[in-house]
């Protein structure tokens, strides 16, 4: 009789656990929106979720700490005129947070320190460039101030923040809405996922199509699709029996799958989040009671399920914290934010470990808060990963760090990005530079205007 080897893995027996009741936000009136968005995000010093707002798109920001019931009359941000459809912290910012809305826009806010007091209603920034509404905004990972958005006008936009402005257009790269747009590692490259059944690997700097891949799932259903490594995405969707799928794709060999699981027959569109630290992904879907987690690896079947948390309570979207934001004392190495009808409720991800101490397999030098490139650095072509830090003695958020975007006559701002305090000198040179830039450019329109109408008048007499 032959014994089953169980494989060994550290994390095998990861469990979840919802925090008891008095640490959930409740009477919260989560979205009803269907889009297939989380409405939630959250950095270690707040919680933002996409509310019900009359007459317009509203979001509401929490301090972490804000738990238990929230006031009726708790302030929101409200500058959008109609539904808020995705929001996304800013990876070197905790204070700063972008949203993307029906009404075409997408709006850069920043959060006062300790949470607002007020409702917002002016946002830093309005990006305007999309004819359709904007369903998908993230930030990139390693360079400041760059933000991307994706339209359903199938336009991907790429902003520098600092001058309020769109660097890069991508509008003829999809021929359909857009499902999911994900950064790799160091945001070199972006995997997009959409309608027309195509998964591509797209170099934005350069606007060419890296790689491609037509029905990575045969099913009709939207497909979702995420780098787990330098040459490795992972996508989840539908077979043509309508049961749900995962599998992991080589970018050299797009052909066949590494590995292509069927999971259950839900309907759900299965939305992944991977830690590059412990090479778990996590998959919740909308709708659905659970979060099953597996273990990418090099080794066949190349992704291993672990285990799954389950609920009576169906979510309606999930907020994914930065591993900055976690308890390392507690062997904690994964929190969701599961997003229920009227509340909010921490999910915490634990491998069990009988001691007390730094756990250094658990926990490798991990994504700080600070950018590794300027924005024109990035734009220049530069490429660098992430800047790591260690959490042995545990992470502490820094003060509110300025996002500064200054206003211009000519098209509405003066192309800045925002700087650290030392390179105070550099930047005001640079601006001067520009704004002397845009004088020039802005005299010889108004010569060219007079030349012009003198010409006119000269016809007319």
């Amino acid at each position: 009789m032959s014994r089953k080897v169980v494989r060994s893995s550290k994390f095998r027996h990861v469990f979840g656990q919802p925090v008891k009741a008095d640490q959930c936000y409740d009477d919260i009136r989560v979205s009803q929106n269907t889009w297939d968005s989380n409405f939630c995000a959250v950095n270690p010093k707040f919680l933002a979720i996409v509310v019900e707002a009359s007459g317009g798109g509203a979001f509401m920001v929490l301090p972490l700490s804000k738990t238990g019931r929230l006031d009726k009359s708790q302030p929101v941000v409200c500058g959008h005129t109609a539904p808020v459809l995705d929001i996304d912290w800013c990876p070197h910012n905790d204070n700063v947070i972008a949203s993307g809305s029906e009404d075409c826009s997408v709006m850069v806010w920043e959060i006062p320190e300790g949470g607002l007091t007020r409702s917002l209603t002016e946002p830093i920034v309005t990006l305007e460039g999309h004819t359709k509404r904007v369903g998908i905004v993230t930030w990139h990972p390693t360079a400041q101030n760059i933000l991307l958005s994706a339209g359903c006008d199938n336009v991907i936009l790429i902003w520098d923040v600092g001058i309020g402005q769109s660097v890069i257009v991508l509008e003829d790269t999809h021929s359909d809405l857009i499902y999911s747009v994900a950064w790799n590692w160091d945001g070199s490259q972006i995997c997009t996922s959409c309608k027309d059944k195509k998964i591509r690997i797209i170099e934005p700097r350069a606007g060419t199509i890296v790689a491609e891949k037509d029905k990575p799932h045969e099913g009709s259903r939207p497909v979702r699709a995420i780098f787990v490594s330098e040459d490795k995405i992972l996508t989840t969707g539908f077979s043509r029996m309508s049961e749900r799928q995962v599998a992991l794709w080589d970018l050299k060999s797009l052909d066949e799958p590494l590995t292509l699981q069927e999971l259950d027959t839900s309907s759900g569109v299965l939305i992944p989040f991977f830690d590059p630290d412990t090479n778990i992904v996590y998959l919740g879907g909308k709708g659905d009671s659970s979060i099953k987690y597996f273990e990418v690896t090099d080794e066949s079947p190349f992704v291993h399920f672990l285990s799954q948390y389950s609920s009576k309570e169906s979510q309606r979207g999930m907020g994914y914290m930065p591993k900055r934001g976690l308890e390392v004392n507690k062997c904690e190495i994964a929190r969701f934010y599961k997003l229920h009808e009227r509340k909010c409720e921490p999910i915490i991800m634990t491998v069990p470990r009988k001691s007390d101490l730094f756990q250094e397999d658990l926990y490798p030098d991990t994504v700080g808060p600070d950018s590794a490139l300027t924005a024109e650095e990035w734009l220049g072509g530069k490429n660098a990963g992430p800047v790591l830090i260690s959490l042995r003695d545990g992470y502490a958020p820094s003060k509110a760090r300025e996002l500064k975007v200054t206003k211009n006559v000519l098209s509405g701002r003066i192309p800045k990005r925002s700087h650290s305090s030392n390179d105070g000198k550099a930047d005001s040179d640079s601006v001067l530079e520009k704004l002397l830039e845009d004088i020039k450019k802005l005299k010889a329109t108004v010569a060219a205007q007079e030349q012009r109408i003198s010409q006119l008048e000269s016809a007319a007499n």
